[in-house]
């Protein structure tokens, strides 16, 4: 069966009150965005449901595109027929058809919008129902706990019917929950944390600090292909890359050993939280998880934070490595995350770095270095890409060859 529209019902934003056109019309305009590579077809919001028009596109690709856009509940992807009984009868007998197996049962479930049609919604169901058990030998009806649900929708513009509800990720829109960064470092974590942010109606840009030559183009382009895989959920995505090499050249000269780690990542979040400040964020992303590596202790985020007073979320903070593995394979960044191309997080990493470093010899420390003119030099030289969701940045087979040689 090749589907001409797909009905779209709304998730966690319909409980909404005054506000929900506003989120109807931000998930309206995700779904055009993941949508972007099916030209022909139309999105259509509307106040109970969303429709896309398929216009001829390819069913089965739209359909797992739509799986990732946040604020989606579930999805019917419909057939739409003249508003003729036959022609009705016939298609709902070949739905069944392809999804009957033995002992299998079935139920119609009609709605009808065009009160002018001439059956009603029980005589509908009766014609219906008494074709298929006709029709079908060994089929029975079960109208709690059927096999095959077939609805059918009497609409102004035609007559629809579908039998497959496929599930949405859920959550709210991105973009209705604001706008934040992201500091992406490539590895397994800080996806994940994205992809949480994303759920709950958060629009992300990524900031990804990069260190050449100690970290490669492959490094780069990791970061970059792992932003386009996460665009599935949200569409184009702005990848602010920033040079991070003097800074960190300048930490290792100067501050004690025990202190490379904090104050590089002290560096790290004055940049971010600065550039979020100039784009008119509100918060920055990161994808710690407390007590999984020395960094991340509370008395090390504590020193950390110390920068700055603007908000620093963490999704992942309470959760365990297993948990976060599991989210990455499932939202497919895992295979790149683990993909062997260092970042500028791990190197010049010290074999004993504090774990539990002091508040105020952070600060002492940090006044060795020339903060304000290692900030703005890096900010000056910051590039943007706006990165689409599916774009190619790294050929992964091809590049770990070259890079393990």
């Amino acid at each position: 069966m090749h589907y001409t529209e797909i009905m779209v019902r709304y998730g966690e934003l319909s409980t909404k009150g005054k506000n929900k056109k506003d989120f109807i019309k931000q998930l309206g305009k995700n779904v055009r965005a993941v949508l972007h590579p099916f030209p022909k077809l139309e999105v259509k919001p509307q106040r109970d449901r969303l429709h896309v028009a398929l216009n001829g596109e390819d069913d089965q690709q739209v359909i797992e595109s739509l799986k990732g856009v946040f604020g989606i509940e579930n999805f019917y992807p419909s057939v739409r027929l003249e508003k003729n009984m036959a022609i009705i009868k016939q298609t709902a007998l070949e739905i069944v058809k392809e999804q009957y197996h033995d002992g299998a049962t079935f139920k119609i479930n009609t709605r009808r919008q065009d009160k002018h049609f001439e059956y009603d919604t029980n005589q509908i169901n009766n014609q219906l129902g008494d074709y298929i058990l006709e029709n079908v030998p060994g089929i029975t009806v079960d109208v709690k706990h059927p096999d095959i649900s077939i609805r059918v929708e009497i609409r102004m513009n035609g007559a629809f019917l579908s039998s497959e509800k496929i599930h949405g990720a859920g959550g709210l829109p991105v973009g209705t929950g604001g706008r934040a960064t992201m500091m992406l470092s490539g590895g397994i974590d800080s996806p994940v944390a994205t992809y949480l942010a994303m759920k709950r109606g958060v629009k992300i840009d990524m900031i990804h600090f990069y260190s050449p030559p100690y970290t490669g183009e492959q490094a780069l382009n990791k970061a970059k292909q792992l932003t386009s895989v996460l665009g599935k959920y949200s569409g184009n995505i702005q990848f602010i890359q920033v040079p991070f090499t003097e800074i960190q050249e300048t930490i290792k000269e100067k501050v004690p050993e025990g202190y490379l780690m904090t104050i590089q990542r002290r560096m790290m979040l004055r940049i971010a939280a600065q550039i979020t400040q100039n784009r008119h964020c509100t918060g920055v992303f990161t994808g710690e998880a407390l007590g999984q590596v020395a960094s991340q202790t509370l008395e090390s985020m504590m020193a950390i934070n110390d920068v700055t007073t603007m908000p620093v979320l963490r999704p992942l903070v309470s959760m365990d490595k297993t948990e976060i593995i599991k989210i990455s394979k499932q939202i497919k960044t895992y295979d790149l995350s683990i993909l062997p191309f260092e970042d500028c997080c791990t190197i010049f990493t010290p074999p004993a770095p504090k774990t539990r470093p002091d508040l105020a010899k952070s600060r002492k420390f940090e006044q060795y270095i020339d903060v304000e003119g290692l900030m703005k030099k890096a900010i000056d030289n910051i590039e943007i890409t706006d990165i689409k969701p599916g774009e190619e940045f790294l050929n992964q087979n091809q590049d770990v060859f070259a890079e393990l040689l």
